[in-house]
């Protein structure tokens, strides 16, 4: 779905690298993808406070067992609306 979507990225200033990146299709959360060594400095939690800015309504899926994720999205105000299983894995709708 990824090459489909609409990508907003977080580049480093100083080093000029892409660090993170969330992946939008419509308002539906693609995913927000962040480099394993800059992951809890705060991208993830500035690429998704900018599509809320951009979007007025967001959406995605979360696996119930990643629960790095579920936390970050809860910290971050998302509303856990339903929970469903999907392709044998169980998922939270956020």
């Amino acid at each position: 779905m990824l090459p489909s979507a609409e990508i907003y990225v977080y580049e480093d200033n100083r080093t000029k690298q892409i660090d993170g990146f969330i992946g939008l299709n419509n308002s539906y959360i693609e995913g927000i993808f962040v480099k394993e060594t800059m992951q809890s400095k705060g991208i993830g939690k500035q690429l998704l406070n900018h599509v809320k800015e951009v979007k007025s309504t967001l959406k995605l899926s979360v696996y119930q067992k990643n629960e790095k994720s579920i936390k970050f999205y809860l910290r971050e105000k998302s509303n856990i609306q339903s929970e469903h299983v999907d392709d044998n894995r169980e998922k939270k709708n956020l």
